[in-house]
Parts: structure tokens; C-alpha cells; sequence
């Protein structure tokens, strides 16, 4: 599932282009809001919440979620698309570009005074003008049983962090995905350290946590199962872990260097 940083770009990007134009064609090809029609309408802005997008559209919002398969393109008008129109949820047109969204998890029109019914439920946005780092950590100590990588990926925390993060943040904070937040040392510095790592990353489509962007040398233990610790040579472990039987996410970590 795309993670905080890719949203925010795509939400960036879609603002580019979008923002401050009238739409020429709007599509929801979704059945319970298809009869919906924004054209001639004005976009304020496109932003990201987290995980979400919201599209500020006359006295509507345009709420997505790009869950797994999920993706927003940018077209010029005229230009070929690159994936097949059956996939297309949502489909937004000015005079020089059209916007597709593909296989989105989540679509739904929103009167926009009513945006906190989709995302006011969120903790503290890691990339948002917001972010309220008391409050981010407040949250997680608030179940001090619960396991610290399931408490990273749960969005009433923090809002924006995946797997990959919550895999690496464990590993650099030298500590078992397992151990339960209460017994995490400086549960300030992993929030802190959580903040920053979105923030280097927001920018770029390579995404790394060891500084380096060459591929496979981009992370320190999230996929790398079987391979070698880049710190100690330990063989790094793989499980599963998650809040129910139904979210369990796969979960790395060496077992030498976190504890």
C-alpha cells in the first residue's frame, strides 16, 4: 500500500495542474456517486491527509484512497493513457489536463464541510502543516500493551506511515516489532525519527532509510529476509504481525541488533 510520502506527492502533482482551474469533464465512475457532475466547477486545491486525498471542488471534496492497487495519472489532453480505461474510478478534466485515478480503493463526493467524516478520525499527519508531535506520541503511549510496529501502522496515531516505515523505525530505534510500546525507550525519539525520515523522503520517488539510493542498498531490513544485517551480519527474520487476523502485515527485523 502506497505510504504517506507517495500520497503526498500525488497530491502535489494533482494540485499543479488542478488547483485554481475550471473542470471540463468529471466522471465518478463509481455507482453510488456516478450521477455527480463537477464541470464547470473550480478546483481550490488538491491535499493529502495521511494516507488520503482530498479534492476541494466548489462545495464538494473528492475523497480517495489508493489502498493497494490504487494510482492517480496525469494526462495532457489528447495523449494516450497508459492503463485501460475499465480500471478508470475517477476521471477529472480542465483545458489542458485530465486527471485519472485508477483502481482506487476509495472514491466518494463529499459536501466539504463534512471532511472530518472521512478523515477527523486520523492522528497527527506526519507531512501536514499540523503535525503535532505531543500528540502523535500521546497516542501511541495511550496502549502501552499493544505492539510498537502495530502502533506505528495504526492511522489514529500517526497518520501516513506503512510498512516500510514501521519496519525500518523499529530497526533503527533498535527494537523488536514485537515489544510493547510501554517498553520502548524514548518513545519521543521514535517519533521524532518517523517525522524526519517522511520528510527526506517526501520529495523523491526513491524512497531510502540508510541514505543511500542505489538499488538495493535502500533499506535495512524491510524485504530483506534471509539477507544479512548491513550492521552485524545477523540473517534478518520475517513474520507476520498486525492488530487482527485480517490486517496482518509481514514484519522484519534482526534479531542481534533489536531487542
Amino acid at each position: 500500500m502506497p505510504e504517506g510520502d507517495t500520497v503526498y506527492r500525488t497530491a502535489e502533482h494533482l494540485n499543479a495542474v488542478l488547483a485554481g482551474t475550471v473542470l471540463t469533464g468529471c466522471d465518478i465512475r463509481v455507482p453510488k456517486f456516478a450521477t455527480v457532475d463537477l464541470t464547470g466547477e473550480t478546483v481550490d486545491d488538491v491535499v493529502s491527509r495521511g494516507k488520503h486525498l482530498l479534492m476541494r471542488i466548489g462545495e464538494f471534496s473528492i475523497h480517495s484512497h489508493l489502498k493497494m492497487e490504487g494510482t492517480w495519472h496525469l494526462y495532457r489532453q489528447g495523449t494516450r493513457w497508459r492503463k485501460p480505461a475499465w480500471k478508470a474510478r475517477a476521471i477529472l478534466s480542465n483545458a489542458e489536463w485530465t486527471a485519472v485515478g485508477f483502481e482506487l480503493g476509495l472514491v466518494e463526493v463529499l459536501p466539504r464541510d463534512r471532511e472530518d467524516e472521512a478523515v477527523g478520525y486520523l492522528g497527527p499527519d506526519l507531512l501536514g502543516p499540523g503535525w503535532d508531535a505531543e500528540e502523535a506520541e500521546r497516542r501511541l503511549a495511550s496502549d502501552p500493551a499493544r505492539e510498537i510496529d502495530v502502533a506505528l501502522l495504526d492511522q489514529r496515531n500517526l497518520a501516513g506511515l506503512g510498512n516500510v516505515y514501521a519496519n525500518e523505525l523499529c530497526f533503527l530505534r533498535g527494537v523488536l516489532p514485537t515489544r510493547p510500546v510501554g517498553e520502548v525507550p524514548r518513545l519521543e525519539a521514535v517519533v521524532g525519527l518517523a517525522s524526519r525520515l517522511i520528510l527526506a523522503n517526501r520529495d523523491r520517488v526513491e524512497r531510502t532509510t540508510t541514505g543511500d539510493l542505489r538499488p538495493g542498498k535502500q533499506v535495512w531490513v524491510y524485504n530483506r529476509a534471509g539477507q544479512p544485517c548491513r550492521r552485524c551480519g545477523t540473517t534478518i527474520l520475517a513474520g507476520k504481525l498486525g492488530a487482527t487476523e485480517l490486517s496482518l502485515r509481514d514484519t522484519y527485523w534482526c534479531p542481534r541488533c533489536q531487542t
